[in-house]
């Protein structure tokens, strides 16, 4: 299917990605029989989302794992979050800085709607503060369920709430991340974590991942999410049987090199958007959640 329109224009990496060549490995590490299952996961979990946007009637699937309980999609760019955050802050893209600041403060907040509610962040600290005393008083839900931020790696700290945290120490130490990162030329993920976190002095490895795939989507030059990609603990279950090796991050830097046959790719221009390292990483999640809920097993995030 071809990306709407609307998504075209809100990203800025799609012409990037659409360029991947698909290489299929020779020697490949895969367990292709477990691979095929995927595909059919992934491929009907992709017709589920196009059936949405072109408002089909339900149900959307036969398949009552997809129809019951709610998988995040293949493209992680689709998900209602990511595109509520990269509207709110579209309009800061021309300062690198400010941009960086308030995508980081929605990705540890994770719940756009307190940020709509108490303000952006600024390098100004009257500002800040304002901001600060509109998110201490705001009521709950105040911050999101999907992104869990650990209260526990800034109790010994000097800011040892999150409202002080995110208003006070962020805007401190983002001008120089920014800069680091804008020094950046198609760099890994993983690399690029091996950066930021001494920098940043807080290992919130995970939440800065979220952080490195968006800055992907709007400045794709800096970050390459094609391969070296943090493997979190969600999708180790699923990469573990996939790869057939010890070493899984060899085995994710493979998969973005084997075209699917029957997946429903997205593209651009006629050209296919191939599925990257980190596309696959939330694969190896979402299909450990399927697989489980199965078997009657897992967390049921219901619709």
């Amino acid at each position: 299917m071809e990306i709407p329109e609307e998504l075209q224009k809100l990203y800025s990496h799609w012409e990037k990605h659409s360029n991947f060549k698909i290489d299929k490995p020779h020697n490949s590490i895969i367990d292709f029989s477990l691979l095929s299952q995927i595909e059919l996961f992934i491929s009907e979990r992709m017709y589920v989302w196009e059936k949405k946007i072109s408002n089909s009637p339900k149900p959307f699937t036969s398949d009552q794992i997809l129809s019951n309980y709610r998988f995040c999609n293949i493209y992680r760019e689709l998900d209602k979050q990511t595109i509520t955050i990269h509207k709110d802050i579209s309009n800061l893209k021309s300062n690198f800085d400010l941009w960086l600041l308030n995508l980081a403060f929605h990705r540890f907040v994770c719940r756009p709607e307190t940020i709509s509610e108490v303000g952006h962040l600024s390098f100004d600290d009257s500002n800040n503060r304002k901001v600060f005393d509109n998110l201490s008083k705001h009521s709950r839900p105040k911050y999101g369920t999907a992104y869990i931020f650990p209260i526990s790696t800034i109790q010994r700290s000097k800011y040892t709430t999150r409202e002080e945290f995110f208003c006070f120490y962020l805007p401190l130490v983002i001008p120089e991340i920014s800069e680091l990162l804008q020094s950046f030329e198609n760099k890994t993920v993983n690399s690029s974590l091996k950066e930021i976190l001494p920098l940043f002095k807080f290992n919130l490895k995970f939440h800065w991942t979220e952080i490195l795939i968006d800055v992907a989507y709007q400045f794709p030059e800096l970050i390459n999410l094609f391969e070296d990609f943090h493997v979190g603990p969600g999708a180790i279950p699923t990469l573990q049987r996939l790869v057939k090796s010890n070493d899984i991050n060899s085995g994710l830097n493979e998969l973005p090199n084997i075209e699917l046959k029957s997946f429903p790719y997205l593209t651009l221009n006629d050209r296919k958007v191939p599925l990257s390292a980190e596309n696959w990483e939330g694969i190896g999640c979402e299909f450990r959640k399927y697989t489980n809920l199965k078997k009657g097993a897992g967390r049921k995030r219901r619709f």
